[in-house]
C-alpha cells in the first residue's frame, strides 16, 4: 500500500514540475478545519483528510472520536498519514515558491494565466480568468501598465505626504526648545521676583525701624519734659512749705516784728501762689504715627517701586534685542541663542512690542532716546507681520516716527521730514483713540513733532525698533491719587 502511495506521489510531483500552469484546485489541498494548505495530513476511514494537529484539537474538545465533516465514528488509534496528499501539498508549495523565485510571479497562481489586470477593489494583480470569476466579478480593473503608472503617482503623493510629516520631528525639536526656554524663564523670573521682594522687604523693614525710632524719640522727649515739669512742681511745693512755715512764725511773733516783716512776707506769698502752666502737646500725636500709615508708606515706596506706563513683551523681542530686567529698556546686541521660534516674536528686524494692548481710552508715555541714533517709536497693530520685513508705515499697521541716518522723519507714505532745532533727548507718544490721533511731541520744549490721524478699530501696542547699543528707556510715571466726594461720603 505504501509503495503505491509513493508511486502516485512521485507521478504527481513529476507532473507538477513538468506543467506548473495546470489548474490546481486549491480547495482540494486545504484542510476543512483550518482552511490552510494541509500540514502533515491524516486520512480517516470515511476518506476525509485533515491536518493531524487540527484533528487532534477537534477530538480533544469532543466527547467521542468522529469525523469533523460527516460525524462518522473513527478509531481512537492514530489515523493513518495521507502521504499522497502530503506530497501533493509539498509539491504544490514547492512549485509556487519556485515560480516566485524564478521571476514567474507574473502568472496567476490560481489559473496559470498571465497577470494582465489590476483589481482596484482588492488592490491586487489578477488574470483575465480571475476578472470573470465570482471572486472579482463587477470589480474596477485596469491594465497592469496603466495601474502601475497610477500606483506610482499615488505612492509618490503618499511619499511626499510622509516626507512633509517629517516636519513633525522639527516641531518636536521646537517643542523641546520651547520647553527648555519655559523652564529657564521660570527659574530666572523666580530669582528676579525674589530679589524684588527682598528689596521691598528691606524697604519696609527700614521704614518700620525709622518710624519706630521716631516713636521712641517722641516718647523719650515727652517723658523728659514731663519729668522736668514734675521737678519744677516739687520745687514749688518745697517753696510753699517754707513760706507757710515763715508765715506761721510771723503770725505768732510780736506785733512790731509782724508789721516789720509783713510787706516782704505778703509779696512772697503772691509770687508763690501762681498755678503752674499746663503742658500743651504733652501727649503723643497718635494720628502722626498710625494715621494713613499704609498709604504713607506706599506713597514713599514709589521711590523704590516706580510705575512704568509701558512694559515690554520679551516674547515678541527679536533675538538681537536685549531687554532690561524690569522690561522698561531695550538695546541692540549680539543675537541671543536658544530662543523659541514662537509666532509672536519678530524674526527679521530688531523690533519689540509692549505687553498690553490699547483698545479704548487715551494713553501716553515718554521714551528717553539719549545718544541712540537709530530708532523707530510709536504704535503698531497687533496684526502686524512678524516673519516679514515691512516698512513701519500706516498701510502696514504702524504709526511711528524715526531717527535714521541723522534725519528725523514721520513714517508716512512717503516719509515726512521733521525739522528740529535741537537733538531730541525724549519723545512723548500720546494716543487719543477717541479722536483717532497719535501725537508725537518733544516734552523738553512742549512742541508737537507730528500727528497721525486714523480711525482705529484694531488693538494697538507700543512699538520699538533700534539697531544701536545705546538703550531706549521708557520713563517712569508719577502716580497721582485723588479722592472723590462720593468716596468721602461713602
Amino acid at each position: 500500500m505504501s509503495s503505491l502511495h509513493n508511486k502516485i506521489a512521485t507521478a504527481i510531483r513529476q507532473y507538477l514540475h513538468e506543467d506548473m500552469s495546470a489548474d490546481l484546485p486549491v480547495e482540494d489541498l486545504s484542510c476543512p478545519v483550518c482552511c490552510e494548505i494541509f500540514k502533515d495530513p491524516v486520512l480517516l476511514p470515511c476518506s476525509h483528510s485533515f491536518c493531524k494537529s487540527c484533528l487532534e484539537r477537534f477530538w480533544e474538545s469532543g466527547v467521542s472520536c468522529s469525523c469533523p465533516i460527516c460525524r462518522r465514528r473513527a478509531s481512537k488509534k492514530s489515523p493513518l498519514s495521507n502521504l499522497a496528499l502530503k506530497n501533493l501539498c509539498e509539491a504544490f508549495l514547492h512549485g509556487k515558491g519556485q515560480s516566485n523565485a524564478s521571476g514567474s510571479n507574473s502568472l496567476c497562481w490560481r489559473h496559470g494565466e498571465k497577470l494582465k489586470l489590476f483589481c482596484w477593489t482588492d488592490q491586487e494583480p489578477i488574470c483575465v480568468v480571475c476578472q470573470t470569476s465570482r471572486m472579482h466579478k463587477g470589480h474596477d480593473c485596469s491594465p497592469t501598465e496603466e495601474a502601475a503608472a497610477d500606483c506610482k503617482d499615488k505612492l509618490s503623493a503618499a511619499m511626499k505626504a510622509l516626507q512633509q510629516k517629517l516636519e513633525f520631528s522639527k516641531a518636536r525639536r521646537c517643542s523641546a526648545l520651547t520647553l527648555e526656554h519655559i523652564r529657564n524663564q521660570a527659574q530666572r523670573l523666580e530669582r528676579q521676583m525674589k530679589d524684588e521682594f527682598l528689596k521691598l522687604h528691606q524697604f519696609l523693614y527700614e521704614e518700620e525701624e525709622l518710624r519706630l525710632s521716631a516713636l521712641k524719640e517722641g516718647e523719650e522727649r515727652r517723658v523728659e519734659a514731663l519729668k522736668n515739669t514734675d521737678n519744677d512742681i516739687s520745687r514749688r511745693i518745697s517753696s510753699l512749705t517754707d513760706m507757710i512755715r515763715t508765715m506761721e512764725q510771723n503770725i505768732h511773733a510780736e506785733e512790731f516784728t509782724l508789721l516789720q516783716n509783713f510787706k516782704a512776707t505778703i509779696q512772697g506769698t503772691w509770687s508763690t501762689m501762681q498755678d503752674p502752666e499746663g503742658m500743651s502737646g504733652s501727649l503723643l500725636d497718635e494720628s502722626k504715627f498710625v494715621g494713613n500709615l499704609k498709604y504713607n508708606v506706599w506713597e514713599k515706596m514709589q521711590t523704590v517701586a516706580p510705575y512704568s506706563p509701558v512694559i515690554l513683551d520679551p516674547n515678541t523681542a527679536h533675538p538681537c534685542l536685549t531687554l532690561s530686567d524690569d522690561l522698561t529698556s531695550l538695546q541692540y546686541s549680539t543675537p541671543i541663542q536658544g530662543l523659541p521660534n514662537n509666532p509672536e516674536r519678530f524674526h527679521i528686524s530688531a523690533e519689540v512690542l509692549g505687553s498690553s494692548a490699547f483698545t479704548s481710552e487715551n494713553h501716553g508715555w515718554e521714551i528717553e532716546v539719549g545718544e541712540n541714533e537709530d530708532w523707530i517709536l510709536g504704535l503698531a497693530s497687533e496684526r502686524v507681520k512678524r516673519d516679514k520685513e515691512v516698512s513701519a508705515r500706516p498701510e502696514n499697521g504702524f504709526w511711528t516716527i524715526c531717527l535714521r541716518d541723522g534725519q528725523y522723519r514721520a513714517m508716512t507714505s512717503p516719509p515726512t521730514a521733521l525739522t528740529l532745532e535741537n537733538k531730541l533727548q525724549r519723545v512723548r507718544v500720546q494716543l487719543n483713540r477717541d479722536r483717532g490721533e497719535v501725537i508725537f511731541s518733544n516734552p523738553a520744549h512742549e512742541e508737537i513733532l507730528y500727528t497721525f490721524k486714523h480711525a482705529f478699530i484694531e488693538k494697538l501696542l507700543p512699538y520699538f525698533y533700534t539697531q544701536s547699543k545705546h538703550p531706549l528707556r521708557i520713563l517712569a510715571k508719577p502716580v497721582l491719587v485723588s479722592v472723590t466726594e462720593e468716596a468721602l461720603h461713602a
